[in-house]
């Protein structure tokens, strides 16, 4: 018999009672055991008992197929082991289930990794930092569902969040893109709300910060633009390896606290509803102690934002830029939709850049003389053209088109200053020239070719 850690411990409180002189039977008698087992307790050791293990014990289903197994692993060792219970089903008849071969594989992958000389990742481990006030802010997108989209009229809805690092102060606004002009602008917004910058910013390898991906190791090329805004607020940027969300978990949780807090079992109609619900909520979130640091989020804050460097007197306006063509309606394309140029300005088929950013797009001319062409509103809907009827002044408009019923009436005089025409003296030598040709009604052709009475007319 092998007793629970709490009747052990219960049994071993009676060692003193034994060495004050009392028998086995009487101290069986207060604990409600056998006295050998009383006596196998107290004089044991002094660690709690322990059932034998049992592995090895007994036979693994796994254990014919286990070579197998290495063997697909050290050919791939990120081989899942769903897709190995898969296998071992399909082609070895394997009737195990696949919590056996998880664990095998839980077991196996380690020490093939080592036999084959691969580097062995601390998996589930990190390292823990802190920061000083106004030292550091984190940057995260966060993807709504499609529900508020729908109600808001929109395809997608996006929050942007910017949470300072010291004292987890928070910002959110909503989106319905993710371009350039759109997360730089954000990025001012965000700036605006804390009264400052920070000293540097934290990423992820989205396209808007990290121009293209690069092998793991080498520094990663910067988004011009980027570099552009960051130099003008005064933040250095920080950008995390690839599938290292850990680097940022500050913003990272936060984006599920919005969704929690402020999204859910919530109708919204707008953006700006969106924006709202957020603002009545900060005051909340700022008034809660941070289970992390111990202190009031508004009350670090304080210390976080008074660290923060100064905003520039001018803001940095961020565009993103794309090349098109123009059509022959003087418009070019757009997120599916149209946005017009003057006439005068351009010919069909031209190349012209468009400056976009979060709330206009401004059309250039490219080559030599880069000038503004035009500039409108951005469409916030796919098919929301942007069109200004006084871009087409001058082309034409078909008020000069005119039809009639009835044959021109020879007496009707010719307009002012029309000009006769003469026939070319050439033709006039030709045989048959001269001949009158004679002026009919059409419908006199129907009845000569018995069509009467069923094209246009009756009989």
């Amino acid at each position: 018999m092998i007793l629970p850690p709490e009747a052990w411990m219960d049994l071993r409180r009676f060692r003193p009672l034994r060495e004050a002189g009392a028998s086995w039977k009487e101290i069986a008698a207060e604990v409600g055991c056998d006295p050998r087992t009383v006596k196998k307790y107290i004089n044991g050791p002094p660690t709690p008992p322990v059932a034998p293990p049992r592995i090895g014990t007994q036979p693994r289903k796994i254990e014919h197929l286990a070579p197998v197994v290495d063997a697909w692993l050290a050919k791939d060792i990120t081989l899942r082991a769903s897709v190995i219970h898969e296998r071992l089903v399909a082609e070895h008849g394997f009737s195990g289930s696949y919590q056996r071969v998880k664990l095998y594989v839980a077991e196996a992958r380690p020490r093939i990794a080592a036999e084959l000389g691969l580097p062995g990742p601390l998996s589930g481990l990190h390292r823990r930092f802190e920061v000083t006030p106004g030292a550091q802010a984190q940057v995260d997108w966060g993807t709504e569902s499609r529900s508020i989209a729908r109600a808001v009229g929109v395809r997608y809805v996006y929050s942007f969040h910017m949470t300072l690092s010291y004292s987890r102060d928070p910002f959110c606004c909503f989106t319905t893109s993710l371009d350039l002009g759109t997360f730089f602008g954000c990025h001012a917004r965000a700036f605006q709300h804390f009264g400052g910058v920070p000293g540097s910013l934290v990423y992820d390898r989205t396209k808007t910060v990290v121009r293209r991906h690069v092998a793991p190791g080498r520094a990663g090329p910067i988004h011009p633009e980027a570099a552009a805004f960051a130099e003008h607020y005064g933040f250095a940027i920080d950008v995390l390896a690839a599938r290292r969300p850990k680097g940022k978990g500050r913003v990272e949780r936060q984006v599920l606290i919005v969704r929690e807090h402020v999204l859910a079992g919530r109708q919204f109609d707008s953006l700006d509803g969106l924006d709202a619900a957020f603002g009545e909520w900060l005051p909340i979130r700022r008034a809660q102690t941070h289970r992390t640091h111990g202190q009031v989020i508004a009350v670090r804050a304080q210390a976080d934002r008074a660290a923060l460097g100064p905003l520039p007197a001018t803001p940095y306006r961020v565009c993103d830029r794309f090349l098109r063509r123009v059509g022959k309606d003087c418009l070019v394309s757009f997120e599916s939709s149209r946005y017009s140029i003057p006439a005068e300005h351009v010919i069909a088929g031209m190349t012209v850049e468009l400056r976009v950013g979060p709330d206009t797009v401004a059309i250039h001319a490219t080559g030599p003389n880069p000038r503004l062409l035009a500039e409108h509103r951005r469409a916030r809907h796919r098919g929301d053209d942007q069109i200004d009827p006084a871009h087409w002044d001058g082309l034409p408009d078909g008020h000069t088109r005119a039809v009639t019923f009835t044959a021109p009436d020879p007496a009707v005089a010719e307009p002012p200053g029309a000009q006769r025409l003469e026939p070319v003296p050439m033709l006039g030598d030709r045989p048959g020239i001269s001949i009158a040709v004679a002026r009919r009604d059409p419908r006199v052709y129907d009845q000569a070719a018995g069509l009467a009475g069923t094209i246009g007319g009756a009989a």
